[in-house]
């Protein structure tokens, strides 16, 4: 049951043109309904159902029906000053920038009153822009009646089945241009990775240094701790090293000593590692392992099995997109 919100109605300060509008409305779904039936009673053979079974009403309507031009014109008549009051509005309160755009803008309430054939159905196209103008003020709420969920479950259900296809049809091309050979691939890499290497240097370069910083600077003692007794247990379950011990005399200081000194090597290389790689001096190193994965256009100008390494990626990737497009969500709602 759509229900009216009286109070959006007065807040809207557009109170008489919406009452205007439900007015209209009620004489857009009269006029639609009589013009339905008219076209109906046309057929003869209901015609003369009605005039064996109901020969009052009958004969009440068939001069309607006669005239019935005449009497869809007074709701043309209606429709037609209603348009031009309101266009008289938009020009008086300077709703547009030009005199002449209302009827424009609003061209579906002209066609409408065309009172010939088929064109008296387009006036369903003002009972829409009616409707939508209420539920734009908030002065009636569409989607609570059960006509528009109906709709709109089944709109958005083929709106995703024709975007899937699409999708689908989309990515197969995809891969079919992948499939020829590299070079989608070696564009990809020429004329998009390739001109922004610098920029992918100085990225990579600043992530490294920050990640180095709040990773390793905090925990400079833990990690160190942990590589001396790394390596002390790895120099303890060395065998050459363990037989030192044997020597008279010196032979477990010699053995203590290496202990220590392999352990502190190690720490301070790992140390000076991360250290550079916190600071900004990590910027050539990560310059050349770009150079190294995304070398000069005339370097990687040959097929190579890296290459369709990654070409398979790209293939597997838009499978798996594919296969997740082909999920039809809108079942899940199905009652």
């Amino acid at each position: 049951m759509l229900k009216i919100n009286r109070a959006n109605l007065k807040k809207s300060h557009q109170t008489i043109w919406l009452t205007i509008d439900f007015l209209m409305l009620g004489l857009l779904i009269l006029n639609l309904s009589l013009i339905i039936f008219d076209s109906i009673y046309a057929f003869s053979a209901i015609e003369g159902f009605l005039a064996d079974h109901v020969p009052g009403f009958q004969a009440f309507y068939d001069p309607i029906h006669e005239n019935f031009l005449f009497y869809d014109l007074i709701f043309v008549g209606i429709f037609l000053t209603e348009f031009f009051v309101r266009w008289g509005y938009a020009v008086k309160a300077s709703v547009y920038d030009r005199w002449y755009f209302y009827p424009f803008i609003h061209w579906y309430d002209l066609v409408g009153c065309i009172p010939v054939g088929s064109f008296r159905f387009l006036r369903i196209l003002r009972v829409i822009s009616i409707i939508y103008r209420l539920h734009q003020y908030k002065i009636i709420d569409v989607t609570s009646m059960r006509v528009y969920k109906f709709v709109n479950f089944y709109f958005e259900a083929f709106m995703e089945e024709l975007s899937d296809r699409i999708v689908l049809k989309v990515l197969s091309g995809v891969q079919q241009e992948v499939k020829r050979g590299s070079p989608l691939f070696e564009r990809i890499q020429n004329d998009i990775v390739y001109p922004r290497r610098s920029m992918l240097t100085d990225w990579i370069s600043g992530r490294v240094a920050q990640a180095a910083q709040e990773g390793y600077v905090p925990n400079r003692g833990a990690l160190r701790s942990y590589l001396e007794d790394r390596v002390d247990h790895a120099l303890k379950q060395n065998l050459e090293l363990s037989r030192l011990k044997y020597l008279p005399v010196v032979g477990p200081q010699i053995q203590e000593t290496l202990e220590e000194a392999v352990g502190d090597i190690v720490a301070n290389v790992i140390h000076q590692i991360l250290e550079d790689l916190a600071s900004a001096s990590n910027h050539a190193f990560i310059e050349d392992i770009v150079n190294v994965f995304i070398p000069t256009p005339d370097d990687s100008a040959e097929e190579t099995p890296e290459n369709q390494a990654v070409i398979n990626l790209i293939l597997e990737i838009l499978d798996a997109v594919k296969t997740q497009v082909q999920v039809k969500h809108w079942r899940e709602d199905l009652p």
